[in-house]
């Protein structure tokens, strides 16, 4: 048994270490084809570090059987979100090529719709998983509402930092924690703040159209925050007691999830 389990454990390490290499290798592809410079490499190189200490001591602690193929899915998707990080970071310095910056962010946004449906069918479903892919995807909202900020006013940051303020009121407002009834609204909202933080970033519009967009995703989202909290005010229970209702999981663990399955 020991020996099962130290294999398996080599197995993962094996996967995060491969993540790691390609997230490397597409700085690299970056840095050769359009001049990376030391802004985007460093941001590109905390970001892929970091996701893999964070990644091997979440698998350290939950000790799964295997990776999972939507794993491999999503981990590739974290893999795109550091090219644009590190493009976005390098913006600052120089204007970005905007062409690369909107087909990783595309694909990064299309293989969000995939990853969900591949751990479906192959019943490789973890909670894990699910936490993986929010994380990936509020973080990609995160650095999107940075780059269209340079151009609209640092207001669009509210976008990428509301799930994160959520998060942090939660420690100390229990109730937030508290599992949320489905929504299609809320997952139609969380998957249009990517699609219009592209379309806002992709330059392509006139700038009084990319205000407009970015301030319809940014009220969109206020709205769907506020009509979730709202809702778990009204539930809350006497004295701020915890209630859990038949429900999804919450919005620390939703909120912001691009193509949310």
């Amino acid at each position: 048994m020991a020996l099962n389990n130290t294999y398996d454990a080599r197995l993962l390490q094996q996967e995060t270490a491969v993540g790691a290499g390609v997230q490397l290798l597409l700085l690299s592809v970056l840095g050769t084809a359009i001049g990376l410079g030391p802004a985007g490499w460093l941001t590109g190189l905390a970001f892929g570090l970091a996701t893999w200490a964070v990644l091997s001591r979440a698998l350290h602690r939950t000790r799964p059987r295997s990776f999972g193929a939507a794993n491999r899915v999503t981990l590739g998707r974290a893999t795109l979100v550091g090219g644009v990080t590190a493009l976005v970071a390098d913006s600052f310095q120089s204007p970005p090529p905007v062409t690369v910056l909107v087909a990783l962010t595309a694909m990064a946004l299309i293989l969000d719709a995939v990853d969900g449906k591949v751990a479906r069918r192959t019943g490789s479903s973890t909670a894990l998983g699910a936490r993986f892919d929010m994380e990936v995807d509020a973080f990609l909202i995160l650095v999107l509402s940075v780059y269209v900020s340079t151009t609209v006013g640092a207001w669009a940051l509210l976008i990428g930092g509301m799930r994160y303020a959520f998060v942090a009121a939660a420690r100390f407002l229990p109730w937030l924690n508290n599992a949320l009834p489905p929504s299609t609204a809320r997952k139609t909202v969380a998957a249009l703040q990517g699609v219009l933080l592209l379309l806002a970033g992709a330059g392509i519009l006139p700038y009084a159209l990319t205000f407009g967009v970015v301030a319809l995703a940014l009220a969109l989202l206020t709205w769907s925050f506020g009509r979730d909290i709202g809702w778990l005010w009204r539930t809350r229970g006497p004295a701020g007691r915890e209630v859990t209702p038949p429900a999804e999981p919450n919005r620390v663990r939703e909120t912001a999830t691009v193509g949310a399955p």
